[in-house]
């Protein structure tokens, strides 16, 4: 399977004036227009610096309504910043939240293309699938309970700006750089599943690049999705969804090779890059 920017075609986005207060729906085609030409845009932060977080996830669910208007399906949520690696590598020091769609969805063992992508990098997560719904603010024990199945993931980050020089409002209206997630074989997650001592390698051509840990994940990975509950409330999580935890380690960039990821209970991870 092969991500990448939509195909590009002619069709002008209406922008606003230079000076003028944009309205969210024009910087979300602004965003989407990315995806159509595979030309970056520049930071909505540098522009218009009195937007907030919260304009910036109107912004995302914006375009997340115009992606499942035209086919693709809302298969879960990634949750990013979630690790002290991140954060520091981002120079951004607390969570944010992404979609993730079904046309940017595989399974281990797919291929890809690195020039499919502006400035791509890859993180090795830990991924939860639901088994119930689960309504927020949640307590943790209740998104405890709702969690069927774990795995690991990889989650292919890229951004419509063409730097990594962006604030937490960039990064949300960006849809939290999700550009595709590659699932592994899952374990069923019960009472006794303890995410946190998962010790998890990433190797690159059979060169060790990367590595972590559960506890790496605001101390325990099921934080995150009870953080998604309360942040977030107004999400509809589903059984079925795919909630990823964040990343173990600093994003690595995305280059042709063989990436292969392992961890101490886990099945192994596979993605071939072209």
């Amino acid at each position: 399977m092969t991500f990448g920017p939509e195909s590009s075609d002619a069709r002008g986005v209406h922008l606003p004036a230079e000076g003028s207060t944009p309205s969210l729906d024009d910087l979300a085609a602004e965003l989407r227009a990315v995806r159509r030409t595979g030309l970056p845009c520049l930071t909505v932060s540098s522009r218009f610096p009195e937007l907030d977080v919260e304009a910036a996830y109107r912004i995302q669910l914006i375009n997340a309504e115009h992606r499942v208007r035209a086919g693709a399906r809302t298969a879960g949520y990634k949750i990013g910043l979630t690790s002290r690696a991140m954060q520091q590598q981002m120079g951004i020091h607390e969570p944010d939240s992404g979609v993730i769609h079904s046309d940017a969805l595989a399974r281990t063992g797919s291929h890809l293309r690195a020039d499919a992508y502006r400035a791509p990098r890859i993180e090795t997560e830990l991924a939860f699938i639901l088994g119930q719904d689960l309504a927020g603010p949640a307590d943790l024990s209740t998104v405890r309970a709702a969690i069927s199945e774990y795995c690991l993931a990889y989650e292919i980050l890229d951004t419509s700006y063409g730097t990594w020089n962006i604030t937490l409002v960039d990064s949300v209206a960006d849809n939290a750089a999700c550009a595709g997630v590659i699932t592994g074989p899952r374990l069923p997650f019960g009472p006794h599943s303890d995410p946190r001592t998962e010790q998890i390698t990433v190797h690159a051509d059979g060169k060790r690049v990367a590595a972590g840990s559960g506890r790496d994940i605001l101390g325990d990975p099921v934080l995150a999705v009870h953080w998604l509950t309360r942040r977030r409330p107004q999400l509809r999580l589903r059984a079925g969804d795919i909630v990823l935890a964040g990343s173990v380690h600093a994003s690595l960039p995305l280059t042709p090779g063989r990436y292969h990821a392992t961890s101490s209970h886990l099945p192994a991870l596979h993605l071939h890059v072209i």
